[in-house]
């Protein structure tokens, strides 16, 4: 059996989902508001305008972290906030921030940002392959504070924290799941409704009690879904440019990292699953997977041509690089998760060049 490499993995493609309420903005009395967004189609060979229900790329992120941690927890090594899945993730690590990202040797930092970086890929396999912003200190008071901005040679200002930003940028890119609004022949594909419900006097303490009455949104329809994920970048420190773990310690994180990409779209884990799980009706498309320093190509689903143009691409870049992309097409969830757990068996992350 012979071992691929994967520099990254793009997968695009049309998902059928039906009667869910996945994503939100909120509510406005008794009425909760789906997600709903304007984008540009072509109808008739002609851009058009068109509001249509989606899913943010932020929902499907979560989605997708909240698969890895059950997979990385007990298995991996994880931070203080990670272990319990906070959204802080190593912001919340008190030992972490206190003696590594904000410690000082007199009015400098002992650890530069790689070796902060470099410490925290080592702390949290979330933390390296979902990112995080080190944005600011914590924990210092308001005088401290002003007294630093003082010593700054007129730099800084009174009262502004001082922290510096140390970003570790996710190995995930998720874009919006969005609706289709017709197909070729300008029949619509997606759609949104709102349905009645009523909460009974009986389940609230007796006929006396109030009866509220309510308005879930329920949306079916086609939806385009893209994401591209650098597999190359796990356990790699961006400010140094080297990788901050061996070999054997990414393996494991690689693999994980592709069976929560599997389960986001076996299981969406958004709103409302409690009494609204979708009913998932079909997954087809496109995963490409790039074996050298190239893209793996990904083209909206919007486009009905979008799985033609992804390989007439591939096949370009394949002529600039010999054998560097293959395309894996799928035209149900069964073969996209056979592509899937064909990647977790018989590949390895690509290892970048460094000094």
């Amino acid at each position: 059996m012979t071992t691929q490499t994967v520099y990254s993995l793009s997968i695009c493609g049309r998902v059928i989902l039906d009667m869910h309420s996945l994503n939100n903005e909120g509510g406005e009395g008794n009425q909760t508001m789906t997600r709903m967004v304007t984008i540009v189609h072509k109808s008739n060979g002609k851009p058009k305008l068109t509001s249509v229900n989606a899913i943010s790329g932020d929902m499907f992120k979560h989605i997708q972290a909240e698969h890895l941690y059950h997979l990385a927890k007990g298995n991996m090594p994880l931070c203080a906030g990670c272990e319990r899945f906070s959204g802080s993730r190593i912001l919340d690590d008190a030992e972490f921030m206190a003696e590594v990202a904000t410690k000082r040797t007199g009015k400098s930092w002992k650890y530069d940002d790689a070796q902060v970086i470099d410490a925290m890929l080592k702390k949290c396999a979330i933390d390296d392959m979902e990112g995080i912003l080190l944005a600011q200190e914590r924990g210092k008071t308001q005088a401290s504070e002003e007294e630093e901005a003082e010593d700054d040679g007129g730099k800084g200002k009174k009262g502004r924290k001082k922290g510096r930003p140390v970003p570790r940028k996710s190995v995930a890119e998720f874009g919006w799941v969005v609706g289709i609004p017709e197909d070729s022949e300008g029949q619509q594909l997606t759609k949104t409704e709102s349905y009645f419900h009523v909460r009974y006097a009986s389940d609230l303490g007796g006929e006396d009690a109030d009866q509220p009455i309510f308005h879930r949104p329920a949306n079916s329809g086609v939806y385009a879904v893209g994401a591209n994920f650098e597999m190359a970048r796990i356990g790699y420190n961006d400010k140094s440019q080297k990788y901050a773990l061996s070999p054997e310690e990414r393996i494991p994180r690689y693999k994980a990292f592709l069976e929560s990409i599997l389960y986001t779209f076996v299981e969406p884990n958004g709103a409302m699953r409690g009494t609204q799980n979708p009913h998932i009706l079909g997954f087809e498309g496109v995963a490409t997977v790039s074996a050298q320093v190239v893209p793996a190509p990904m083209l909206s689903a919007l486009d009905d041509g979008y799985r033609e143009e992804v390989k007439r691409v591939a096949a370009a870049l394949n002529a600039i690089h010999a054998n560097a992309v293959t395309v894996h097409e799928f035209d149900s969830m069964g073969a996209f998760a056979e592509v899937m757990q064909k990647l977790i068996a018989e590949s390895v992350p690509f290892t970048m060049k460094v000094a």
